[in-house]
């Protein structure tokens, strides 16, 4: 009898034991499900609902004219191809990658740059590959050498001119 009462014991304890480690399973199972619910929904409006268009207001309507009045004021943008250079005195461990975007004084001045393309890439090759690293590397370096550019690639314009060079990617390695 004493054995049946040790062994109902042990069962008691046993049961009581496993009721607690269910019980913590089945609240770490509805914690996991909420992270991955709330993480599901967070992924969802984040990457996969569409944004909401913007309405263009119409020639007629208002908004049109000071749309038109900044792109006016922002003047005819003419991206040109990356360049990468060696930069002098490095003797080939430095280079320099470098996208510009040319501001233009009239649209006419689109055509003449397309025609003279060749002698103006020739012309910013020539003055990027002569600048050495610490002619690039500051502030003040920078601003001079868009003016650089600007001054080389108006001396090929006879239509109009070219108002500002920007750097669209600027990388010193």
């Amino acid at each position: 009898m004493a054995e049946e009462e040790d062994i109902l014991e042990e069962l008691e304890a046993a049961e009581a034991s496993g009721g607690k480690k269910s019980m913590g399973m089945i609240i770490g199972i509805i914690v996991g499900l909420l992270a991955l619910g709330g993480g599901g929904y967070y992924a969802y409006i984040n990457f996969f609902q569409e944004k909401p268009v913007e309405e263009v207001p119409a020639e007629g309507e208002e908004g049109a004219a000071e749309e038109i009045e900044e792109d006016a004021s922002l003047g005819v943008m003419f991206p040109l191809d990356p360049f990468i250079v060696n930069l002098a005195g490095s003797e080939g461990k430095r280079f320099l990658k470098v996208t510009i975007s040319l501001e233009l004084s009239t649209p006419e001045v689109h055509a003449e740059l397309k025609e003279n393309i060749q002698k103006v890439t020739d012309s910013i090759l020539v003055l990027l590959s002569s600048k050495s690293f610490e002619d690039v590397y500051s502030v003040q370096g920078k601003f001079k050498l868009k003016d650089e550019v600007t001054t080389r690639v108006n001396r090929f314009l006879v239509v109009g001119h070219v108002k500002d060079a920007y750097f669209t990617e600027f990388i010193i390695q």
